[in-house]
């Protein structure tokens, strides 16, 4: 199927090694079995730093979609911010040690959509639909049946949905830096000022910043390459330069912009660190109502469902093998880990969470190319939950929301530039349909409908084009 074409996105940095392939290449044996031996050398080939600074500064790429929406649902609905930490850090690390790449964990969009417009959708009707969309997903990846959608849905539609998240994601971030925001109602509360500590002027500094250090996601990073002319001070010079340059285009733009931002907060709010306390959440389960299961299923489930199967499974698998083609993915695994997080985490409390195809994109933009990148999220986030719990939330809520509306920029146009594979125009269309129908409908599967209905239309149109009306009818 056309889903199966070769994509024009090569991640070819001069800076950062080839990453190897995941699978262990031993030519003496072709059906050997997985040895203790074969699983350290994929753990290690999985885990490589090919470059400390760009895996951390990789690692903060996702944070513009998850901390908006993480706290939002722990001031919101009184979720267990600690609890979250503890399960999406263990997530992060099992799936770095799993794909060998930056694969995101975010949190479930539409539930948490669902949850934060309805005062009656709390925590128990939370859970309940992030565990019944785990287990569908779940059981449509160990049938097989997620592989059999996955081959009949055409290329030009994935892009579209691919395109329109990352516009989605791109016209959230606008908001976020020009107007301040009310995250745990989802509202804005007018224009930003220009100037102070989570002013305009901070967010579009920050944005320059980013553009300059990462430039179009472009890896020419490192020396100019400025051939010398004969003259000795020329050529000190143009070696400072390069030394200069590569220092400056090396540096970990997406962490010290969060790193900036975490300064920002106890600047802002000297009283803050009064309100952190010390040691992890108790982590407790779930008390589920069969009002609970039904409303979670009607209100969250069934919404959130089309979402996860194109975005965050279909969308990953086809985003994580153009972004690094020398490895396999396949979307039964996918579909499986994104169960599973949900059929376990879910019953203590953490959020329902997903991989999400602007995660991957943001992280991969950011620098992050292995398993290590979410790793040290992982870790991070482990930490944290263990140390600080709940407590957290009163730090992020004094976050600066214009340079987590700047993260999430980046993100989403690193997402919407996978669209620019597409090679004829009638592919294009079908692409473009499928993104106007989604953003204009704020409906994923309602711009996925269209989408292949019109691309069946083309299919159509292309086999009776040259066909006598005769030859069609009989």
């Amino acid at each position: 199927m056309e889903n199966q074409n070769p994509s024009l996105i090569q991640p070819s940095d001069p800076e950062v090694p080839e990453i190897s392939p995941t699978a262990v290449t031993n030519p003496s044996s072709t059906t050997s079995f997985f040895t203790a031996k074969d699983a350290v050398h994929k753990l290690k080939t999985n885990l490589v730093f090919h470059s400390k600074w760009a895996e951390l500064n990789g690692a903060m790429g996702d944070l513009g979609t998850y901390i908006p929406i993480v706290l939002a649902l722990t001031l919101a609905k009184d979720l267990n911010l600690g609890t979250s930490l503890i399960f999406n850090g263990v997530y992060n690390i099992i799936t770095g040690i799993v794909y060998g790449v930056p694969m995101p964990v975010q949190p479930m969009k539409a539930i948490a959509a669902v949850a934060l417009s309805d005062k009656e959708f709390g925590v128990p009707e939370i859970m309940a639909a992030g565990i019944l969309t785990g287990s569908v997903l779940f059981i449509l990846g160990i049938t097989g049946l997620m592989k059999l959608v996955y081959k009949f849905i055409p290329l030009p539609v994935v892009r579209g949905i691919q395109l329109a998240q990352g516009l989605s994601f791109a016209l959230t971030a606008v908001k976020y830096a020009r107007n301040v925001q009310d995250l745990p109602r989802s509202k804005a509360l007018g224009e930003r000022p220009w100037f102070g500590l989570d002013g305009l002027v901070l967010a579009i500094f920050c944005a320059f910043f980013i553009v300059i250090v990462n430039g179009a996601g472009e890896q020419n990073r490192g020396g100019c390459g400025v051939v010398a002319n004969g003259d000795d001070l020329d050529e000190q010079r143009n070696n400072r330069i390069n030394r200069l340059r590569k220092i400056v285009f090396s540096l970990p733009s997406a962490f010290l912009v969060f790193v900036l931002g975490i300064v920002l907060v106890f600047i802002r709010n000297h009283k803050v660190a009064r309100e952190v306390t010390f040691g992890p959440s108790s982590i407790e389960l779930v008390k589920f109502s069969k009002h609970s299961w039904k409303k979670g299923f009607v209100k969250g489930a069934i919404p959130q469902l089309p979402l996860s199967i194109l975005n965050s499974v279909i969308a990953v698998c086809k985003l994580s093998t153009d972004l690094f083609p020398e490895r396999e993915f396949s979307v039964t695994s996918i579909s499986i880990t994104v169960g599973l997080m949900n059929l376990v985490g879910c019953w203590f409390g953490a959020v329902p969470t997903c991989h999400g195809a602007g995660g991957l994109a943001g992280q991969y933009k950011f620098g992050g190319r292995s398993g290590g990148c979410v790793v040290l999220l992982g870790v991070g986030k482990l930490v944290l939950g263990l140390v600080l719990g709940t407590s957290l939330a009163h730090i992020l809520n004094h976050f600066p929301v214009g340079i987590l509306g700047v993260l999430l920029l980046f993100a989403g146009i690193e997402l919407a530039l996978c669209a620019r594979d597409m090679n004829s125009k009638q592919d294009f269309f079908v692409a473009l349909i499928c993104t106007a129908v989604s953003l204009v409908g704020s409906s994923a599967s309602l711009g996925f409908l269209i989408g292949m209905i019109v691309y069946v239309l083309f299919k159509l149109r292309s086999y009776t084009k040259d066909k006598p009306i005769s030859t069609i009818w009989n």
